[in-house]
């Protein structure tokens, strides 16, 4: 796959994306409305919520997945390894400086975020910083800028958002069911509508699983092709398969991600006392396994 043909992937993917969030969105306001004897009301106010959060995670998504994982602007002066190993690699591959975020965290972590390579951003974690040499480092960056540069970035960030406010329809509708409507008529509203009901307790299962299956769509392939864009980026692949053997080996997990930003980091955030992810995991994991892509990274 070439560099276009990816990035025309990844824009694709995106637009339906997009798609399919207006649509399940909508779809968990409708079921509302029947519930409230109000469809067809309920469906607009679907349609005019995922409308506005589509749009809002094309233009924000990077603000507000830097917010969700508490992440701060980097100082030159504090990180002066992080900003110019950055603006190295910049000159070297022919993209715009990032803006530079840092995490307080112990874990050895870092993603990339943003709409395209003017608004990009990369974000690492000072365990991260601290702990790897400086070439290390330099493969971790170099592998984020890959993603910028592949537009992998606009598809992560906005897949971030777009999962975070399903989980959270999801939510409002449950609650809605069990504590709104009109009073002491709600429980009469629950009697009649047993496959209403039905309904709604299997969106609340589904929502997950629906929510999984959306950042499986960004192929773990892309991982890959990150990691080998990177080691010719750096010209130095060794750094990224250390910086990844590091990176395995350090058995805290990141206490800021969560399950709708996971996918956005070089390494699965979430790890068990032992530096493992589970096999279930691993299994709907949109990280590839972390030893092949040091084997590879290796045989370069």
């Amino acid at each position: 796959m070439t560099l276009y043909s990816q990035i025309s992937s990844n824009r694709r993917k995106t637009y339906l994306i997009f798609v399919l969030f207006i649509f399940i969105i909508s779809g968990f306001f409708y079921i509302v409305g029947i519930a409230n004897q109000s469809s067809s009301q309920f469906l607009v106010y679907g349609l005019i919520f995922s409308i506005f959060s589509t749009v809002g995670s094309y233009f924000f998504s990077d603000k507000i997945v830097l917010l969700s994982v508490k992440a701060i602007p980097a100082d030159r002066k504090t990180y002066f390894d992080f900003y110019t190993v950055t603006e190295n690699l910049c000159i070297a591959s022919g993209l715009p400086m990032p803006k530079l975020y840092v995490i307080q965290d112990s874990a050895l972590n870092a993603f990339a975020t943003g709409r395209d390579p003017k608004h990009a951003v990369v974000c690492a974690t000072t365990g991260l910083l601290t702990t790897l040499e400086r070439s290390e480092v330099e493969g971790v960056i170099a592998h984020e800028l890959s993603h910028v540069k592949n537009y992998d970035i606009l598809l992560a960030s906005i897949v971030a958002v777009l999962v975070g406010t399903i989980a959270l329809a999801s939510d409002m509708i449950m609650r809605n069911f069990w504590w709104g409507g009109r009073g002491n008529n709600n429980e009469d509203r629950k009697g009649n509508n047993p496959i209403i009901f039905i309904i709604l307790i299997a969106s609340l299962i589904i929502t997950p699983i629906v929510a999984t299956l959306i950042q499986l769509a960004i192929s773990r392939k892309r991982e890959f092709l990150s990691d080998a864009d990177g080691a010719l980026i750096s010209r130095n692949p060794s750094g990224l398969a250390n910086a990844l053997e590091k990176i395995s080996l350090y058995s805290k997990p990141l206490s800021t991600a969560t399950t709708s930003t996971a996918h956005l980091f070089i390494s699965n955030p979430f790890k068990s006392n032992k530096g493992k992810i589970s096999w279930l995991q691993n299994l709907f994991s949109t990280h590839p396994p972390i030893e092949e892509r040091m084997r590879i990274l290796r045989s370069m």
